[in-house]
């Protein structure tokens, strides 16, 4: 082990204050594993617009004690140097039930009081939209969450919200990133969780202020459709996570009697122990709630994430079998039922730029504008804040990875309103005598079927630079279909096959988006860090009077593999 390394991890030993941790580190060093050492000193684990997010394990850059130290401290600071009143209005803690989170959670809170900021600490796991509620409710100076949400059991996370609610955007998250280092170099200031409570600086969430979150779910006014709850039955899956309690209580006082969890799944464990991967979105993890449901010919079979803020469902067909809804589908379902429901103050629906177009067509039908952002939460929800006007308030926003939030109540993904609204959608239909797959036959009729599809597409080594390939190569057809416009989000602008040139408003990033004139879309996405691209297509087959959504989506496979097929022939070699 060289001289710089060796004294890296002693001074790391000296302030770990986790035993488990600091027995790992020694047996690597009693067992000669430079090698692996380095790895684990190879830098620290970057915080960013997501917060922290790694596999536990000693170092820095791995999820643990000291890190989280550290990287409150970092925190604490920036916020007393950034918002006045900081430490008077605090910052509101939950965490996960994943095996440190509590601890992380706690030993936050004592380096947060320490430094004279009051904390509003979960009494008990808490689902993440709770957190997010918290901020608002509070008018706190920032939330944290600590959860990996759907993420293998190794991994552990630290989600930062700012004070308006909304998860960090630049330049908090680099102006954070830089008080950490400097913290890192520093004594990090502790405070006893006693002495903390003693003094009026810790505060603790117990029950009463979970049910200010639930009673805010029930008075949620874009929630209010109480139409025939009796007719809708389903299965629900908290999959092993924190969502269970709070899932079936707002469904109970929304008149969802018919509700069947999956007991194996009901309960927090951070192992996992019946799914390979806590993603609603994974194969083979929403098996146990279609099988709850099969067995209780439920309806739907709905599944919360571990951290409840994403929302997953599939839906019985004619033939008694259960299909998954993509994302897309359960967000233009969402807007449609949403804007025919909403008042004519709460209009505003947006989505991401790789979600489906269709979503803007509904609301252009309703007569409202919707909003595209930059894929994540924090842009939806910075920019639903900042374009809510009294007139035209925020109404749903969605992202095709499973997240939607329903209403102003929480700025930020919300799995628990989102399953609630889901079952009064159905609900209704079935008062008509209709199903959720009628709602979006409908919907295709008027819009033509959307289909979406993702590829990762890894290129070789010595492949040009790509973005820089096709901005100097701009495609004029794409599988022999015109392309009429091309965003580049670089240099922010949209250009027109005519010579037209529109601005782009939307923080830059080497994004390309072709649009063609058959009304499909292909988005490029190159990796700034490896040979490969990411690819977001999309296809928009007409509805015949005679066709089914059977036959029009088969059509529309037809036309996406030969699409994927003729753009990536078209990329260089």
């Amino acid at each position: 082990m060289n001289t710089h390394l060796q004294l890296q991890v002693k001074h790391w030993l000296e302030n770990d204050p986790d035993p488990r941790t600091q027995a790992q580190l020694q047996a690597l060093i009693d067992a000669g594993n430079d090698a692996e050492l380095e790895a684990r000193f190879a830098g620290r684990l970057e915080f960013g617009t997501a917060g922290l997010r790694g596999v536990v394990g000693a170092g820095p850059m791995g999820m643990n004690r000291l890190v989280i130290r550290q990287t409150s401290a970092g925190l604490g600071a920036y916020l007393l140097e950034q918002i006045k009143d900081a430490a008077e209005r605090g910052v509101v803690i939950g965490y996960d039930g994943r095996h440190d989170s509590r601890t992380f959670a706690h030993d936050t809170a004592s380096v947060l009081t320490a430094m004279g900021i009051k904390v509003r600490l979960t009494a008990k796991v808490a689902p993440t939209p709770l957190v997010a509620f918290g901020v608002k409710h509070f008018n706190a100076a920032a939330g944290i969450v600590v959860t990996a949400s759907h993420n293998p059991p190794q991994y552990n996370g630290y989600k930062v919200y700012w004070e308006n609610g909304a998860q960090i955007i630049p330049p908090h998250d680099s102006g954070i990133a830089a008080q950490i280092e400097l913290a890192a170099t520093q004594a990090i200031p502790f405070m006893d969780q006693v002495e903390a409570t003693k003094q009026g600086k810790l505060i603790w969430l117990q029950d009463d202020y979970y049910e200010t979150y639930r009673r805010g779910v029930m008075h949620a006014n874009v929630l209010q459709n109480n139409t025939a709850p009796e007719k809708v039955s389903l299965a629900y899956t908290a999959m092993h996570g924190v969502g269970a309690e709070m899932a079936e209580t707002v469904l109970k006082d929304a008149g969802f009697a018919q509700v069947y969890s999956v007991a194996a799944q009901r309960e927090p464990d951070g192992d996992f122990p019946t799914v390979n991967f806590p993603n609603p979105e994974e194969k083979g993890a929403m098996d146990l709630v279609i099988a709850e449901a099969k067995k209780h010919g439920a309806m739907l079979a709905c599944a919360n994430d571990p951290d409840a803020d994403r929302f997953a469902v599939a839906v019985r067909k004619d033939d008694g079998e259960y299909q998954m809804l993509t994302g897309d589908q359960v967000g233009v379902l969402f807007g449609h039922y949403l804007l025919s429901h909403a008042s004519k103050e709460q209009r505003l629906v947006g989505t991401t730029i790789v979600s489906s177009s269709l979503l803007s067509k509904i609301a252009k039908g309703f007569g409202v504008e919707s909003y595209t952002t930059l894929t994540g939460f924090k842009w939806l929800m910075n920019v639903g804040i900042a374009q809510s006007q009294p007139d035209n308030q925020f109404l749903f926003a969605y992202e095709e990875a499973l997240g939607y939030t329903v209403g102003n109540m929480v700025w930020d993904k919300d799995g628990l309103s989102a399953l609630v609204a889901f079952a009064q959608l159905t609900a209704e239909l079935a008062a008509k005598g209709q199903t959720i797959w009628d709602r979006l036959e409908q919907i295709y009729r008027e819009q033509g079927f959307h289909l979406n599809a993702q590829v990762s597409i890894a290129l070789k080594p010595d492949t040009p630079n790509i973005g820089a390939y096709l901005r100097e190569h701009p495609p004029l057809t794409i599988g022999g279909h015109a392309v009429v416009s091309t965003d580049d989000l670089k240099a922010l602008e949209r250009r027109f096959a005519d010579g037209k040139v529109e601005k782009i408003n939307l923080p830059a990033s080497d994004v390309l988006t072709y649009r063609l004139a058959n009304g499909a879309r292909v988005i490029v996405r190159p990796s700034g860090t490896e040979p490969k691209i990411k690819c977001y297509y999309e296809v928009v087959e007409p509805m015949t009077a005679q066709d089914t959504l059977a036959s029009a989506q088969a059509r529309a496979t037809l036309a996406m593999e030969a699409f994927i097929s003729a753009h990536q022939a078209s990329l260089p070699k």
